[in-house]
């Protein structure tokens, strides 16, 4: 019999889940919706031979206003794998005779509407920043490129947001460790947000303070700005320093992008494309083992063309521009139904050592694992 991989804290969480969504037919103001994908994945190992992946992946969220100005909102991922994706998973993964599977809180909070205050607090989604592609200022949850369908992972906190102005927004946020058995509470976050919207241009600002730790014991201190423009072509720039004071002032601690993206031809061609620079010790970098890139400079370009109302071809590419590897992908869309909707991709990556031999790259097949990938998901929104 399969067992899920839970911690207590999470099985309860499930329990209370479904006693709420049993109960969904006899209340009042309870919404539930979701997305079911369906992935199936083959690829050549960066060795000889085959790999392929099979994840069956649900997202079920749920909001249940409980009177005015009061809400609660819950979310749960339930993975089902086999193949490469359950060897990579493992052991998170609680293996049977013909699957992996885990369950996973993903959401779990609730939101106080005032005049003139709003206070969200649990565990949920605290999120800064324009960027669409790399987004520096967004550290809490870094992006991926590779992965841009990937749900933004939530974190244990709260803000307390203002609205002095119909344009402006001040948010007061905090959050616990990354570490949540730190008993002393080193590596908590504090800090402070604004947001200025305009009619063609907006200003966010931010100041974070995370609490010392063995690593870092005078603390370290993120300062990050973000710039959106809505002219004839959209423009962003995104950029956050990170300052430890026990290391010494330099780029390293930047992580900085900007790009455009633009629609000609009545909007049947879509173009998209951002630089990311990458210090060292910055908010995108991979040092210490995060998620993230090990070079310095990176480019991301998209373009997307709409055959129909319900097809689409995106061909899009990260580069590492230090060590000239490529990772391109070709995406293919198709809406078969309403909320139901079918991708093909497949992806390549390219180095030096493809054509000539020489060192690989970071984005190369051997850094990635696979010199081809190709992934075909159904996904089902309800």
């Amino acid at each position: 019999m399969m067992r899920l991989n839970m911690v207590p804290g999470t099985c309860l969480a499930a329990a209370v889940f479904v006693c709420i969504a049993a109960g969904a037919g006899y209340a009042q103001g309870v919404e539930f919706s979701g997305v079911l994908d369906s992935t199936v994945t083959l690829g050549a190992g960066a060795g000889a031979g085959f790999f392929y992946g099979v994840e069956e992946y649900a997202n079920l969220r749920m909001t249940a206003k409980l009177r005015e100005g009061v809400a609660f909102y819950g979310a749960l991922n339930l993975t089902a794998l086999a193949g490469s994706p359950a060897a990579a998973a493992a052991p998170a993964f609680t293996a049977g005779e013909n699957y992996a599977a885990a369950l996973e809180l993903e959401r779990l909070s609730f939101r106080l509407n005032g005049e003139y205050l709003d206070f969200d607090g649990g565990l949920m989604r605290i999120a800064f920043g324009y960027g669409q592609v790399f987004g520096s200022s967004d550290f809490l949850n870094p992006k991926n490129p590779l992965i841009p369908d990937a749900r933004p992972r939530a974190v244990l906190g709260g803000t307390l947001s203002a609205y002095p102005a119909d344009s402006l927004k001040l948010r007061l946020f905090g959050a616990a460790p990354k570490n949540p058995l730190s008993p002393d509470g080193a590596g908590g976050l504090l800090g402070i947000a604004g947001d200025r919207h305009g009619d063609r241009l907006s200003l966010q600002a931010l100041y974070a303070f995370e609490s010392p730790r063995e690593d870092s014991p005078r603390g370290i201190h993120r300062l990050g700005l973000s710039l959106k423009a809505d002219l004839s072509v959209g423009l962003v720039a995104d950029l956050l320093y990170t300052r430890n004071p026990q290391a010494a002032f330099g780029p390293a601690g930047l992580s900085a992008d900007a790009g455009f993206d633009y629609s000609f031809l009545d909007g049947d061609f879509y173009v998209l494309a951002e630089y990311l620079y990458n210090g060292a010790a910055s908010s995108t970098s991979a040092r210490g083992g995060n998620p993230g890139f090990s070079g310095e400079h990176f480019l991301y370009a998209a373009l997307r063309y709409r055959v129909n109302d319900y097809t689409g071809l995106t061909l899009a590419c990260l580069s590492c521009l230090g060590d000239g590897s490529l990772a391109p992908i070709l995406t293919g869309e198709h809406e078969l139904a309403q909320g139901f909707t079918l991708s093909l991709s497949a992806q390549a990556p390219l180095d030096r050592a493809v054509f000539s031999g020489g060192s690989g790259g970071e984005l190369g097949p051997e850094r990635t694992g696979s010199p081809f990938r190709f992934t075909a998901k159904a996904r089902l929104r309800f």
